[in-house]
């Protein structure tokens, strides 16, 4: 497989490849030898992507981060909550779990509980890409989770655009909230809302 086979191949892929999709010795040396010279980006240990993939807006969360989650920041984008442009890709992946993550793109790690893992979450198709995110009322929730570390004014837009849509599910956000243990909070931030 020639260097231009690898790049068809991995457009094929959706602009990635991975080292056990390489057929032989030759061809994981062409695909080093492409990422050395610049052609291909390695993006963790056994993953590697085509430049020009990396340039869309979403990328393949789960193959750089196995299993991971789109929340915060990166949801507030996704269901049109916030006018804050992530800086870099919100991820959550279980509390216990050991992930190295490579220089670009920029992903902050959330560690969640396993149980927080399992509810609220979504496959969608985002610029082509399948992949997890948490749903509407779930990404409501986690804003005023991490209320402190997000910022109150963040919070506050994020809810009011929430309340604001016909399409909203208040029984499941309270639903959420209890699994969360964050009942008495969104009732006293809805309240002061509605």
């Amino acid at each position: 497989m020639r260097n231009n086979s690898i790049i068809e191949e991995m457009q094929k892929r959706g602009g990635f490849i991975k080292t056990s999709e390489v057929n032989g010795r030759c061809e994981y040396e062409q695909l080093r030898r492409a990422a050395d010279d610049g052609t291909l980006i390695r993006l963790r240990n056994g993953i590697y992507a085509e430049t020009s993939a990396l340039a869309n807006n979403m990328i393949d969360v789960e193959r750089i981060v196995p299993g991971g989650v789109l929340c915060l920041y990166s949801a507030f984008d996704y269901h049109r909550l916030s006018t804050q442009v992530p800086s870099a890709f919100c991820v959550a992946i279980e509390a216990k779990r050991k992930l190295r993550l490579p220089d670009y793109p920029i992903i902050d790690l959330y560690y969640w509980k396993k149980e927080n893992l399992e509810f609220g979450i979504m496959q969608k198709e985002v610029s082509g890409y399948l992949v997890s995110i948490t749903d509407l009322e779930r990404t409501v929730c986690d804003a005023i989770k991490y209320r402190n570390k997000i910022g109150l004014d963040v919070c506050g837009e994020v809810i009011d655009s929430y309340l604001k849509r016909e399409t909203r599910n208040i029984s499941l956000l309270n639903e959420y909230a209890r699994r969360l243990r964050l009942r008495t909070i969104l009732t006293k931030y809805t309240e002061m809302r509605l």
